[in-house]
């Protein structure tokens, strides 16, 4: 199935989110949730975590996203030789002109996929921390500035495979929502053997939103309304995390602030004009449990950090929902 004509791209925010869900899906069948959270991401200006086990549509999803805007895209596949200049650039002596030549890593583009990122080392890994945190990157004294949109994909197979190394906490934090895919149902796994098994639905993948367009749908998210008692809300939510008995380390204001970032990117693909406490709610544990350190009892008791998300979210109250507006 093709794609919309660049002449014809559609224009208004729902008309966008719609032409961007169906294109990834023409890719990877059979995982709603997991194309919505990556637009979320891509809405909310934030960066995405994909982890899963191997073979399951990691990379593919976010090769995707990144075919389907019409930006620079850039790829940087993880392996424990990587150097950081290998993913900011370096400078290079020209002899010629008598001076150093920059030349820019693949991070210099709107779209990052940074393939399976656990497993370079963590020297490596932290050359992202500047560019995902402020969208700049610093070498030799000299600050150079990332082109909007910058969004960093990284793929990661689960820290207990071979050859694997575990993300900072401090990386970890800069990632907005944490993905899995999962394994396809039955239906979409037959699907899935008659798209994929002749040919690659990526080759055939054009773009169907610019990069101005992206812009103007995170701008559009960002008008949405979050209302003072919700964010009182976000701010209970974070207390309580903070003083659970099975957490060592709770929210940041980072992280309320992220959560409170893609609430609002919710709601506008929902065509609100408000945040509702669903839209917390449906987005906590992607955006909270991987931010969240467990204390050793939480060990003891097999608790994880998406059931401590669930337990906090059933223990604060939520305020009512009172819609101010509604989307045009």
């Amino acid at each position: 199935m093709s794609t919309q004509p660049m002449a014809e791209r559609p224009e208004s925010f729902n008309d966008l989110h719609r032409a961007l869900a169906h294109n990834i899906g023409q890719v990877i069948q059979g995982k709603p949730e997991a194309i919505d959270l990556v637009l979320l991401g891509l809405i909310a200006e934030g960066h995405l975590l994909v982890e899963d086990v191997p073979g399951v549509g990691k990379t593919s999803l976010a090769k995707a996203l990144a075919r389907s805007i019409d930006g620079q895209y850039g790829r940087i596949q993880f392996t424990p030789d990587l150097l950081p200049s290998d993913v900011v650039g370096v400078n290079v002596w020209n002899r010629a002109a008598g001076q150093f030549d920059f030349r820019p890593g693949p991070i210099f583009a709107n779209v990052i996929l940074a393939d399976e990122i656990n497993r370079a080392s963590p020297k490596t890994q932290s050359a992202l921390l500047e560019a995902m945190a402020e969208r700049q990157v610093t070498i030799d004294g000299t600050t150079r500035h990332l082109p909007p949109p910058f969004l960093v994909i990284a793929t990661q197979n689960p820290i207990e495979n071979e050859g694997t190394y575990p993300l900072p906490e401090s990386q970890l934090d800069r990632f907005l929502l944490k993905v899995s895919v999962g394994y396809p149902d039955r239906d979409s796994e037959v699907q899935i053997l008659t798209t994929h098994g002749d040919s690659d639905p990526l080759e055939t993948l054009r773009p169907v939103v610019t990069v101005a367009q992206v812009n103007g749908l995170a701008a559009a998210a960002r008008t949405v309304h979050v209302a003072p008692s919700l964010q009182g809300y976000l701010v209970d939510l974070a207390d309580a995390t903070r003083r659970h008995p099975h957490v060592s380390v709770g929210m940041s204001p980072r992280a309320t602030l992220a959560l409170q970032r893609v609430a609002r990117a919710r709601a506008a693909t929902r065509n609100r004009a408000y945040v509702t406490p669903d839209d917390v709610k449906a987005l906590a544990v992607p955006v909270l449990a991987h931010r969240l350190l467990l204390s050793p009892a939480a060990r003891v008791a097999q608790a994880t950090a998406a059931s401590v998300v669930a337990e906090v979210l059933d223990q604060v109250p939520q305020p009512e929902a009172r819609p101010v507006q509604t989307a045009g």
